[in-house]
């Protein structure tokens, strides 16, 4: 461990150690803490480096790392203000392109506001959907929509979506061709019971005919006369 000393230190260091550099600094001035291999060395800075922000308190100035990724300075540990050449800024994070909805601002890296799209208002809610059919379903889909009425440059990729969709619930009913079906199936039934019956009927007409055709064409047996005395 080295001595601390107060004569001898580098410009703008209040205090220093021959093995761990600066202790501490002037007034306004912050410490930048540098790992060299084991050791960490202090150095005096009017200003925090790229990939620091300066942290002010009474005791001492101090320089903090960013922990944001690919930043090149922040503001503070967790908000970015430049980012590192080729990637856009948008509060505070670092993108390699522009959240959807945001452009950059006047062709800098900085993503803007959200695209000033021109938007008309939202259009009522259309039926309860599911796959094309409005029935014969309990849960189904309805959306909505809206249109663009101006985009920026023209380029409506910038804008927000036109469509909305949200789940429904409805009280299940049969679809009309359904009815149909089962009425048609009904009626064929029907028809096959009425043929039936009167196929019965009419057999049983036939055999009573019969029955009565028998009747008539009976012959009697005559009865011989005996020879008169």
């Amino acid at each position: 461990v080295s001595t601390e000393l107060s004569q001898g230190c580098a410009r703008g260091c209040d205090l220093c150690s021959e093995f761990n550099g600066c202790l501490r600094c002037s007034p306004k001035l912050f410490i930048l803490l540098e790992r060299n291999d084991i050791r960490q060395i202090g150095i005096c800075l009017p200003s925090c480096p790229l990939g620091y922000f300066g942290l002010r308190n009474t005791d001492m100035n101090k320089c903090i790392k960013c922990k944001i990724e690919n930043c090149e300075s922040c503001f503070s540990r967790n908000f970015c203000t430049k980012c590192k050449e080729g990637l856009y800024l948008h509060k505070g994070r670092c993108y390699v392109t522009c959240p959807e909805g945001y452009s950059a601002a006047n062709g800098t890296m900085e993503c803007s506001s959200p695209a000033q799209c021109e938007m008309s208002e939202w259009g009522p809610w259309g039926p309860c959907s599911k796959k094309r059919k409005l029935c014969g379903f309990k849960k189904g889909n309805e959306d909505r929509t809206r249109r663009i009425l101006q985009a920026p440059s023209g380029d409506v990729s910038l804008c927000p979506a036109t469509t909305e969709v949200r789940r429904c619930t409805v009280q299940k009913s049969q679809c009309p061709e359904g009815k149909r079906k089962k009425k048609e199936e009904q009626g064929k039934q029907d028809n096959t019971n009425g043929n039936r019956n009167r196929k019965d009927t009419k057999d049983a007409k036939s055999g009573t005919k019969k029955r009565k055709s028998k009747q008539r064409g009976a012959v009697v047996p005559a009865t011989s006369a005996s020879p008169t005395q």
